[in-house]
């Protein structure tokens, strides 16, 4: 079979092409119309935790984050794929003992620290310092309000799972029942393609009306307000949410998925990387920002990501990293 995706990164050194990247990218206004396309975006794909705001849907929409008085910070954690520095632990703990559970509850896995400051100190791998930490005390809150139980909340044919794969058909447009695949937190991730995924982030920058609609401005309006609880310092994430002034929310996922949301002109992206380069795939993200119009091509973040120069290890300059979305 033909492969459709074609080279959208390229890393250069000297005269030649060294590394290509090809991918699928496609923007997705909030009718469902897919603006631009690239690749084979029909193509089944692993979104990774690039859509944990839309597995925090069922948590809004059910009333349990009401419930429980969660506020923006709680939320963005949710969606978040953090560092485990002391802002994200801190928070995940606390909510953990409101809910009357220790990191004991968390099915995420040990991991260890990510930030700086925490592998300094030589902080031991935990569950509180997994990225997921908040996506899957989120998962807890949603459980103990529904009356499910809290040690089968990532099986997949149990309540929570079943309930968050009904919320991803439903904004992806994907036929129920859902293919899926277990993430590195141990949750299920469904399967989608990316203009499905595209749709969903459209509907999130321009939510419908209802109940769903008003958790989907809830959930975007947390990551937006507070990308270092939902990413971190020194993280892609949060630093293209405030280069674009927070015009935009933008997520990641692992091996080379991206989301984002443009409220502003009511658009939705996804964008995955075929191999799952990470450099390759925050890139692209920081060249479709640029494309619609919400981030300045000349910003340091943007040359920093978009235009990587390569150097050996005298500073010479030796190559450079490209997008190559064309016209």
């Amino acid at each position: 079979m033909k492969n459709l995706n074609r080279l959208l990164v390229a890393t250069t050194r000297g005269p030649i092409i060294e590394n290509r990247h090809a991918g699928i990218l496609a923007i997705a206004d909030a009718s469902g119309v897919i603006r631009e396309a690239w690749g084979d975006i029909e193509q089944a794909m692993l979104p990774r935790s690039a859509i944990k705001m839309i597995q925090a849907l069922p948590l809004i929409e059910s009333g349990a984050a009401d419930s429980a008085k969660l506020n923006d910070e709680h939320l963005a954690l949710a969606c978040a794929s953090h560092e485990g520095a002391m802002i994200h632990t801190k928070r995940v703990r606390a909510w953990l003992e409101a809910l009357g559970l220790d990191e004991n509850a968390l099915r995420c896995g040990p991991q260890p620290p990510r930030d700086a400051a925490m592998k300094e100190e030589r902080v031991p791998a935990s569950r509180i310092l997994n990225n997921c930490s908040g996506k899957h005390t989120g998962f807890l809150t949603y459980a103990r309000h529904i009356g499910a139980p809290i040690d089968t909340y990532l099986d997949p044919t149990a309540r929570v799972q079943s309930d968050v794969a009904a919320a991803f058909a439903e904004t992806t447009g994907e036929s129920a029942p859902l293919a899926y695949g277990i993430d590195g937190c141990s949750a299920p991730n469904f399967v989608a393609s990316t203009a499905g995924v595209a749709r969903s982030m459209a509907q999130f920058a321009a939510p419908p009306t209802g109940a769903r609609g008003a958790a989907m401005a809830r959930l975007r309006n947390a990551m937006r307000a507070h990308p270092l609880l939902m990413s971190g310092e020194g993280r892609a994430c949060a630093a293209l949410i405030e280069a674009t002034e927070r015009r935009a929310v933008v997520k990641t996922g692992a091996d080379g998925v991206f989301t984002g949301i443009v409220p502003e002109h009511g658009l939705g992206f996804c964008l995955k990387i075929e191999d799952g380069n990470r450099a390759a795939a925050e890139a692209l993200c920081a060249a479709v920002l640029v494309r619609i119009g919400v981030l300045v091509a000349d910003h340091p973040v943007a040359l920093a990501l978009m235009n990587t120069k390569i150097r050996n290890f005298n500073g010479e300059v030796v190559g450079e990293r490209r997008v190559m979305l064309g016209d």
